[in-house]
C-alpha cells in the first residue's frame, strides 16, 4: 500500500544545499559547480539550493552568486529547479538579490530572516513582504533561528502564507509542534532543513528536505522518501537510521556542514575546493573520521 501522495512540491522532493565549489586559490570555480550540479542531479536530486548556508553565502560576492546561477543552470537546464539564497541582514540588499537571482534564471530564492539585528515578528513580515512584492519568483522561507537569532513564528508564518508568492519553509526551527500546526492551517510547503529530521517531518506532511549530507550521499537520502511513498514505512525509519551516523558526523561535530562537506567531497574526488575564511577545513583526523561513517552509511 502506498501513502497517498501530496501536492507536488513546488521545487521538488529531495533537494540538496549544494556547496559553492572554489579553486585551490578561493576564487570561485563555475567548472566545478557545473559538474558538481550534474553529479547531484544525475544522483538522484530533483532540486537543488544554491548560496545557501552550505554554500557560504556570506562569502561570495552578488555578483558571483548571480555566475552561480547561471552557470549550474547551463549544466542542467530545466531539469531540475534552482533555488538560490538571497537572504541577508538588509532588506533592500535581499531585494537586490532577489532581482538578480531572476534575471540569472533561478526558478525560487530562498530567503532567510534578516540577522544580527533581530526584527521583531511585525518587522519580520514586513521584510518578508516586500522580498515577495519585488520579483516574480517564489519565495521559500528560511527559519533558522539558530544562527540568526529570530525565530519565524508559527503564527507570522500562518499570516504570511496568504501572500501568492510566498509558497514554503525550510525547516531549521526544532519545534515539531510548531510546524505540525503550520502544515495543519496553511499550504506552505515545508522542507526538513536537518538532515536528522527528514523521515520524522515527511510523515507528518512535509514536502522534502533541503540537505547538507545529501552533497555526498544523493541517493541514500532519497531513498528514505521513495520507501516511505511506497508505503514502506519500516523500511523508510530503517534508512533513516543508517544514515544518521553520517548526518551526525557532519552535522554534530562542532564543525559546520560546509567544512565537513568539502572535506567528503574533496576524498572522493568531486569538486569543492576550500571553504572560505572565516572557516577553516577539516583536519586529516576529522576527514579520516567523516570518511569512516561515510563508507558505513553507503555499506548499509
Amino acid at each position: 500500500m502506498t501513502n497517498a501522495p501530496s501536492p507536488a512540491p513546488p521545487f521538488g522532493r529531495a533537494l540538496c544545499a549544494m556547496v559553492t565549489p572554489f579553486t585551490e586559490s578561493g576564487a570561485l570555480d563555475l567548472d566545478g559547480a557545473r559538474r558538481l550540479a550534474a553529479h547531484l542531479v544525475a544522483e538522484g536530486c530533483d532540486g537543488l539550493v544554491l548560496s545557501g548556508t552550505t554554500g557560504e553565502s556570506p562569502t561570495t560576492t552578488d555578483t558571483e552568486k548571480s555566475e552561480l546561477v547561471r552557470a549550474v543552470r547551463s549544466a542542467v537546464g530545466d531539469r531540475v529547479p534552482l533555488v538560490a539564497g538571497v537572504g541577508t541582514a538588509d532588506t533592500r540588499h535581499t531585494v537586490e538579490l532577489a532581482l538578480a537571482a531572476e534575471k540569472a534564471g533561478a526558478d525560487g530564492v530562498l530567503v532567510v530572516s534578516p540577522y544580527y539585528s533581530r526584527p521583531p515578528q511585525d518587522a519580520l513580515e514586513a521584510h518578508f513582504r516586500e522580498v515577495a512584492d519585488a520579483s516574480g519568483l517564489p519565495v521559500l522561507l528560511y527559519d533558522i533561528p539558530g544562527r540568526t537569532g529570530t525565530r519565524i513564528e508559527p503564527e507570522t508564518l500562518i499570516r504570511l502564507a496568504g501572500h501568492p508568492r510566498i509558497v514554503g519553509v525550510k525547516d531549521c526551527s526544532y519545534d515539531l509542534l510548531g510546524t505540525q500546526k503550520v502544515l495543519s492551517r496553511t499550504e506552505l510547503a515545508y522542507y526538513a532543513g536537518c538532515d536528522e529530521q527528514i523521515l520524522a517531518l515527511y510523515a507528518v506532511g512535509a514536502a522534502g528536505y533541503v540537505s547538507t549530507v545529501a552533497n555526498v550521499v544523493p541517493r541514500r537520502l532519497r531513498a528514505v522518501l521513495d520507501a516511505f511513498d511506497a508505503g514502506d514505512t519500516g523500511g523508510a525509519a530503517l534508512l533513516q537510521r543508517r544514515a544518521m551516523g553520517l548526518i551526525e558526523s557532519m552535522m554534530a561535530s562542532g564543525l559546520p556542514g560546509t567544512v565537513t562537506a568539502k572535506a567528503l567531497l574533496a576524498a572522493l574526488d568531486l569538486p569543492a575546493g576550500p571553504v572560505r575564511a572565516p572557516l577553516r577545513p577539516a583536519d586529516r583526523e576529522t576527514t579520516d573520521g567523516l570518511l569512516a561513517a561515510y563508507s558505513a552509511c553507503v555499506a548499509g
